[in-house]
């Protein structure tokens, strides 16, 4: 299988998909990779390295004919120029990279009728096995990282407190909105640079994470859930913004910088700092804010521009990650390396859907959007997605559907019809209806329910009278009866199987059998059945014609 890096046209991006480092685990998996001609040279990866590892360099076009195509930004997150992309696409062809699909559903759309396979990058799921592969959190840490020095560029204070001789100079306070991986890494390299550093957060298990690494918690109570399935914080309803406003400007009033970090994949970003905050904020206060391609959490924030208000220095970089190019590709690509590893083998793409990853990252495939959550931004029904494939009648059975289809073709032809109601009379031995001088009868086990257990079964039967005893059918008259006498009930749950029947019959014939079925004298009779009433054996749980049709 050929996979192809390629080199990104977005402009100002200066990252690339795969490092030469990253080489030797693919090459080693039978993957055979081609980089396009001075991709990473923004970078700082020659041509040279790629080659001594085992890549072949090609042109664009030639690298547009590769299975699998990898890319920092594919066309949904390069809107402008990366739209070129859609036409050199062939059916079949894999696109991994970050896509903005919660941003951009259309072009995923649109890569999807081109017959496009697409995994992206910013959907893999915060899982401990997803970890290696999460791309957006590697590139939100360096975000963090370089959203501190961006402020202590245009910060007219130094961040450390310093003593010199004549006096003291106190350390630069700094405000960070968002604990999320960006916020983390910015209240670190903040505190390594020797600021006094505060953090807010809606989500309740962000106080313990910043407090580990230095700063204060600034906590505001909230009744609701602020935080999703993904760990990303939700949405807050209208009043509980208000609230949040007026805690944070109560902070960033007395603060020297203010990073703001807070982002909703696929909605525009929470307000926070209000034009109102920025005119009460000291001369020289930096604010960075990093949420600004989704609108920004400052309300005087301009995409990709530099804004001075009041005094005031509003930063609003939309590709800060890329001002870091060599650190950022190579976490980059370790990240793609480790989904890349993770969805192969043998040398070939083995998608499995039964996989979390695999389910959550592909949002596309089969010529159609299959992700649940672009669907539903598209306005697209509920679809037999890939995801769950319908089943074909048509298809062949597996050789394990294929078993258990015989083995119950086999059972049921084996089994044996229960008999019809009227033929079980037929099966239990009853006295004559001449000598029935009391109007009831006498209960034989073989006409219990079919859910009785066997103790139920053995239960022995009412006292019969005297002359029910003397009408006791004998051994000979039991085996003359209708073949049907000799019948089991089959539904019965007291059957035993086949060896364990052996068994018990062997048993019974050892067994002597003290029942006295032709009483000689009718004055004895009334002391046999009372003897009968109550059985020391199976045998004497019922007439011994039960011998006969356990045999049968």
């Amino acid at each position: 299988m050929k996979i192809a890096v390629l080199k990104e046209t977005f402009p100002g991006e200066c990252r690339v998909a795969l490092v030469p480092d990253s080489l030797a685990s693919l090459v080693n998996q039978k993957l055979q990779v081609l980089v396009e001609r001075s991709a990473g040279d923004a970078a700082g990866f020659a041509d040279a390295e790629y080659e001594a590892q085992g890549a072949s360099l090609v042109s664009r076009e030639e690298a547009f004919h590769a299975d699998v195509l990898l890319q920092v930004r594919t066309c949904s997150a390069n809107p402008e120029a990366g739209r070129t992309d859609l036409e050199q696409f062939r059916p079949g062809q894999t696109v991994i990279g970050l896509c903005d699909p919660l941003g951009n559903p259309q072009t995923i759309q649109e890569m999807a009728n081109a017959g496009v396979t697409v995994l992206a990058l910013e959907m893999v799921p915060r899982i401990a096995r997803a970890q290696a592969m999460d791309a957006l959190s590697s590139m939100a840490m360096i975000a963090g990282y370089r959203a501190v020095l961006l402020a202590a560029n245009h910060l007219p204070r130094m961040f450390p407190m310093v003593t010199y001789a004549a006096g003291l100079l106190r350390p630069a306070r700094v405000f960070v909105i968002g604990a999320g991986v960006a916020g983390l890494r910015a209240i670190a390299t903040a505190r390594q640079l020797g600021a006094v550093v505060q953090a807010h957060d809606i989500r309740p298990g962000s106080a313990e994470e910043v407090l580990s690494v230095g700063a204060k918690f600034i906590e505001l109570p909230l009744d609701t859930d602020t935080e999703d399935e993904g760990g990303y914080a939700r949405a807050l309803t209208e009043d509980d913004y208000h609230r949040q406003r007026e805690l944070i400007q109560s902070i960033a009033v007395e603060s020297d910088v203010v990073i703001t970090t807070a982002a909703i994949p696929g909605k525009k970003s929470p307000l926070l700092l209000t034009a109102t905050a920025i005119e009460q904020m000291q001369h020289g206060t930096v604010v960075v804010d990093l949420a600004a391609q989704g609108g920004g959490n400052c309300e005087l924030t301009q995409p990709d521009k530099t804004t001075v208000a009041n005094g005031v220095t509003i930063l609003g970089p939309t590709n800060v990650t890329s001002q870091v190019p060599d650190h950022a590709s190579q976490m980059f690509s370790s990240n793609v390396a480790k989904l890349l590893l993770h969805i192969t083998n043998d040398g070939e793409l083995d998608l499995n859907l039964e996989d979390e990853i695999v389910c959550e990252t592909l949002v596309a495939d089969n010529q159609q959007v299959v992700h649940t959550r672009l669907r539903d931004l598209l306005g697209l029904a509920a679809a037999e997605s890939v995801l769950s494939p319908a089943i074909d009648d048509n298809l062949e059975p597996t050789p394990d559907a294929q078993q258990e289809d015989d083995a119950d073709d086999l059972e049921e032809e084996i089994q044996i019809e229960p008999e019809e109601p009227d033929d079980l009379s037929h099966s239990v031995v009853t006295p004559p209806e001449s000598a029935d001088t009391s109007g009831s009868k006498t209960e034989d086990p073989l006409t219990e329910s079919k859910g009785d257990n066997v103790a139920a079964s053995i239960k022995p039967s009412s006292e019969p009278t005297q002359e029910e005893a003397t009408q006791q059918p004998t051994q000979e008259e039991a085996t003359q009866q209708d073949p049907q006498a000799d019948l089991v009930d089959t539904d019965s749950d007291s059957n035993q199987p086949a060896v364990e029947t052996a068994e018990l019959l062997e048993a019974l014939e050892e067994a002597p059998n003290t029942r006295n079925l032709e009483p000689e004298h009718p004055a004895d009779s009334h002391s046999s059945s009372q003897h009968d009433s109550s059985p020391n054996s199976i045998t004497d749980a019922q007439p011994s014609q039960d011998t006969e049709e356990t045999k049968q």
